[in-house]
């Protein structure tokens, strides 16, 4: 999740209740130039990120969940016509531990078989969009041991997000994308008790990035 993929959220959620930047800044209660694009760089060059209080405002103020707003920061339309938040919806959900086993996804990376259980989650704009249930404390302090994490296949993925990636010798994890160059890819472990990784890209099956977790 950069900074970039924050403000585009923000500015696509004025969009969709047909405000602008200071419209929605109004709506929520906030001064009118608290999204304006010149505050989003400081006087020093450096981002600057709404405060996740500015962000719950604006939730509350259009009616939206978190959900519609991770699924706007991948870039995805997260609520219908009319500005309703979107229904839940089932999406197929199976352990982290299992993601590794034949038979749970396709070549491209997508979940197939029988195998998978169900879970109800706010509507999220992927239609290819799956849940991993986290074991252990691999991924603390991060996520936890119980916590869903919710993966979008169709995401964009950019440097700074945190994803799950599948090796060609079946190796499942979650970690933080470091850096990716046109040859490998650097891969920042959650916890930092664990190894960071990289790869050469014939060596990753697949990479998406997680979208939303339930905490």
């Amino acid at each position: 999740m950069t900074h970039e993929d924050i403000w585009r959220a923000l500015d696509a959620l004025a969009a969709e209740h047909g405000l602008s930047a200071s419209g929605l800044a109004r709506k929520a209660g906030l001064d009118a130039t608290a999204f304006n694009p010149s505050k989003r760089i400081g006087a020093d060059g450096r981002a600057r990120w709404p405060s996740t209080e500015s962000v719950a405002k604006v939730l509350a103020a259009t009616g939206a969940g978190f959900a519609d707003f991770a699924a706007l920061v991948t870039g995805a339309a997260a609520l219908p016509r009319g500005g309703r938040p979107g229904i839940g919806r089932r999406i197929p959900l199976i352990g982290l531990a299992q993601a590794g086993g034949d038979g749970y996804f396709d070549d491209g990376g997508y979940p197939v078989g029988g195998g998978w259980d169900e879970i109800s989650v706010p509507e999220v704009g992927d239609p290819n969009a799956y849940a991993l249930e986290i074991s252990g404390e691999s991924m603390e302090p991060v996520f936890r041991d119980g916590d869903v994490v919710i993966v979008s296949p169709g995401a964009p993925v950019r440097r700074g997000d945190r994803v799950v990636v599948r090796t060609q010798r079946g190796e499942v994890m979650a970690k933080e994308l470091k850096r990716q160059s046109a040859r490998r890819i650097d891969l920042r472990s959650l916890n930092p008790a664990h190894p960071d990784y990289s790869f050469e890209l014939p060596e990753i099956a697949w990479m998406h990035r997680i979208v939303w977790a339930t905490q």
